[in-house]
Parts: C-alpha cells; structure tokens; sequence
C-alpha cells in the first residue's frame, strides 16, 4: 500500500467518534499545560499518563501525541501577555512576542503565532508522512549493535547540548543508567539493588519518576523563585485592542518566514537532543539575520515572533520520526511518549509501520487533524487561557501535587512508587536549582535497559568482541554520523546564545 493508501486509512481511523473525542481532549489538554508557566509537554505527559491506562491504544496515543504537541501553541500565550514562556521552546517568542503585546498589538501577535504553529506543525507532519516509511525501511538492517549505538549517540547529543554544564549532564545520565539496573537481571537471575524488596524486583517503574521529576520539581522549582507570590498585574490585556487580526501586511511579510523555518525546525527536530527549544533559537537567530529590519528585531517584529514558533512545532512534528522508527527518543517528552508505547507492550522501531499500521498511521493522520484543531482552539479559545493564566500558583500547586500523587498510586497501588515520586520531586528541584540535567536522567532510566540488552546481544552475536561495531556499514555510517553531529551541535549551541544576546541587546536599545 503506498503512502496515501495508509494515510487515508490513517483518516478513517482518526476520525471516528471516540477518537476524535479523545484527540480533543488531548488539544484543550495539552492547550493548558503549555499555559501554565514553568510547565511542559515532559510534565504534563508524564502528570496524565495515568489517565490512558485501560484504554485502547490508538485513541490513547493519539491524545498524548496531541498533548505533546498541543503544548507547544499554548506556551507562547504566556510568553506574549506575561513574557513568561510556558516551557523552554517558547523562550525564543518572548523577545518580540511581549514587545508587540506592549507596543498595543497582542491580538494579532496572538493569531499570528496560532497562524505560524499550525503551518510549522501541519508541515512537519507532511515530512513525517513522507520520510518515516523511508526512515522505516532503512533502518530494517539494523541489529543489535546499532540500536545500541543509537542509544548511545541519542545521550551523547543530548549531553553535548547541555552546553557549558556538560559534566552535571553525564552525572544525571549516569544516575538514570544506575537506576535502570534496579531489578533482576535477566540473564544472570541475580536481584541488583532491590534491597529486599518484593516491589522492585521488575526494576524501577518510569512513571512515579517522571512524574516526580518533571511534575513535583518543576512545581517546586517554581515555588523557590516566588511564583506563588506574582500577581496577575503584569498580563497584557488583548481584549483592549482596537484591532484583534492581523493586517495584510503582517501576512505578506511572514510568509517566506514560516516557509523557511517550517523545514529548519523540521530537521533540528529529528536529531536526537537536538529539540525545539534549539530549533526555536536557530530560527529566531537565522530571520534577523535575513531580515532586512534587523533593527526591529527585540523591538516587536513580527517575523521575530513567526520564526521561532514555526520552527518549534515543526521540531516537536520531526521527533516524532527517531521515536516512531528508530524507537529512540531524542527529548523527554518523545522518552515520555515511548514509555506510554512499552506500557502497551509496542516496540517502536524499524517494523513499527508495518507490524502496526493502524496505530501508526493513525497516529499520523490524527496530527493533521490535531493541527486544525490547536488552530481553531488557540484563536477562539483565548479567553479561557487568559483566566488560566490569572490563577495563582498557591492554588495551582497543591492541585497538582494531589494530581501527581493519585496519578502514580492509581498505576500500581504501590505506595513504595508514591515515595520515589516524591524522592524523584525532591531530586529534581535541587537538579533545577544546581544545573544538572533532568531530561537527561530520563532519557537514561529509559534507555538504559533498551542499551544493556542491546549491548549483551551484540556482544553474544560476536562471542564479545568489540569489533562487531566496525566490522558492520550500518554501525559504521551511525558511528560517522554521532561524530559529525557532536561537531555540529556546539555550533548550534552558539547560535541559540547569539540569538539571546542579540535579542536582549536589541530590547534595551529600544528602552
């Protein structure tokens, strides 16, 4: 069958009634939490997870996917009206974002970055129809030794983009691995770590600690720089506005720039570590220098607003493609993603697609029509995320904290589970508050086992000899390939900086 073959009947199982009420609930969902300052997609997939078990697995998927992608439109609502981004991947939309709220233009800087979401986003999903059966078909040659090797090269990316902070990314990876030992071990039937305890035999489940990291210390985070003590006199007030859509000039001049970075995004996203949040960065850094208002930039521009939000739904679109044929996730929320497929015994990899279709492509197809949705829902439904906005965290924060808790005791009734999510929470406020890297813990803790088993396989393939890995045209091209990347990345790294740099030099000229 060819691609659009699968893509219809990706359609027709998208869009029936449960399905579709299902992807919905994951749009307003994931709307949401991309509003609430200081929270993201990792968060808040990893808070609701709970909420899918018992359900079928396409409509399940789906709104989680929606969730994923959903939070990025509603991040860059707070990053306009408060100049607050809701997760990292907005950062970049503050810095001519907030700037065309003050100068009296939020309406439109609020339909423009609905505008740019969708088309950065509804591209992604048309490279990923295209690309994922190619990127499928390649990877059917892979063994052992190279779904190893792309473990490895998925941590060492996300390592090497941690920047100046590098050595407290290894110690967090190194934590995750040690505790994706917990457990017995199946080859040897030997208990590691589980101190006697009947509970941790099957190892250290990955939601009470997702949930804890991600849930419980961003809260907490957010608590310990006095969010709880910020009232709502800041927000900008789009309602006032004497004109709510944006001008015909304002669509004529952004149009090359959602062209341009819907595909930069797009390919940022499928590297591994590489992520929206650089994405963003590269395209606010790369439109000013194109532009030929560069003066503007920091200022309220609106194409400084268009590029970084096109981008960032393209990359959340392009991660997709690692994670559905690869089965490796290049970010915490993709690592999120993959744990919901383990929970329902899938394996994303190379014969995903076609041991799977219906739930593949049906994850597939439900992205477009998610896409349409988020647009109708970031435009008509801003009122409700303004009165959102305005609800103060020391009411926020405890309802979240009662969430995280009912959500990790409900999964296996475990109360040991409950206590490693809040020992997870604890952990991951003083990783917050010390720079090391809890999306690199995650990434570890789930990867770590997919590794070991790769490397014990590998390992028995070649009666322990090492040289399996270069003996092999796969392992080597995945061997080249982490190498250039880690060349690469750097430079990226520095692109991000420049365009904050730029941005901030820019916005106190215009002070």
């Amino acid at each position: 069958m060819d691609i659009f073959g699968n893509l219809l009947m990706g359609l027709e199982i998208a869009i029936t009634p449960i399905n579709m009420l299902y992807l919905l609930a994951g749009a307003m969902v994931g709307m949401i939490v991309g509003v609430i300052p200081g929270f993201g997609p990792s968060a808040g997939l990893a808070i609701l997870l709970h909420v899918t078990f018992g359900m079928d697995p396409v409509p399940a998927i789906m709104m989680l996917a929606a969730i994923y992608y959903g939070a990025m439109y509603g991040g860059t609502i707070t990053s306009i009206l408060l100049n607050t981004p809701g997760e990292s991947a907005t950062v970049a939309s503050t810095f001519d974002g907030f700037p065309l709220a003050k100068n009296g233009r939020a309406g439109p800087a609020l339909v423009m970055q609905a505008a740019a979401s969708f088309v950065g986003g509804t591209v992604g999903v048309i490279l990923i129809t295209i690309l994922a059966p190619m990127f499928a078909q390649v990877s059917r040659s892979f063994g052992p030794p190279e779904y190893f090797l792309l473990a490895v090269m998925g941590m060492l990316t996300l390592i090497v983009m941690i920047g100046q902070h590098w050595k407290l990314g290894v110690v967090s990876a190194l934590i995750g691995f040690g505790l994706g030992t917990v457990g017995v071990d199946l080859e040897t039937g030997q208990g590691r770590y589980t101190f006697g305890s009947a509970e941790l035999i099957g190892g250290i489940y990955f939601i009470p600690i997702a949930i804890g990291l991600f849930g419980l210390g961003e809260l907490f985070y957010a608590f310990y720089q006095g969010m709880h003590k910020t009232g709502t006199g800041g927000i900008v007030q789009y309602d006032k506005e004497e004109r709510f859509w944006p001008t015909r000039l304002d669509w004529i001049s952004t149009r090359m720039t959602m062209a341009r970075h819907s595909v930069l995004g797009f390919v940022v996203g499928v590297i591994p570590g590489a992520g929206a949040t650089i994405a963003s960065l590269m395209a606010y850094s790369t439109e000013r220098s194109l532009s030929k208002n560069k003066a503007n930039f920091g200022k309220g521009e609106m194409a400084g607003l268009v590029a970084p939000e096109t981008a960032n739904n393209a990359a959340s679109s392009g991660a997709m493609i690692p994670l559905l044929t690869l089965g490796i996730p290049g970010s915490a929320s993709t690592a999120v993603l993959l744990a919901a497929f383990l929970m329902w015994g899938l394996r994303p990899g190379p014969l995903f697609m076609e041991q799977n279709p219906e739930l593949a492509w049906g994850l597939i197809a439900s992205m477009y029509l998610g896409n349409m949705a988020l647009l109708a829902i970031s435009i008509f439904a801003i009122p409700l995320f303004v009165q959102i906005i305005k609800v103060p965290y020391r009411v926020l924060g405890p309802t979240i904290v009662v969430i995280c808790t009912l959500g990790t005791f409900s999964v296996h009734a475990s109360f040991i589970e409950t206590y490693l999510m809040f020992a997870a929470g604890i952990i991951g406020f003083f990783m917050r508050l010390y720079g090391f890297s809890p999306a690199a813990l995650v990434l570890a803790l789930v990867l770590g086992p997919l590794a070991e088993e790769a490397l014990r396989q590998t390992l028995t393939i070649s009666r322990g000899s090492f040289s399996i890995f270069i003996e092999r045209p796969a392992s080597l091209w995945i061997i080249a390939v982490t190498i250039a990347m880690l060349g690469l990345l750097p430079l990226l790294g520095r692109v991000g900086k420049s365009a904050k740099t730029t941005a901030g030099e820019a916005e106190n000229a215009g002070s």
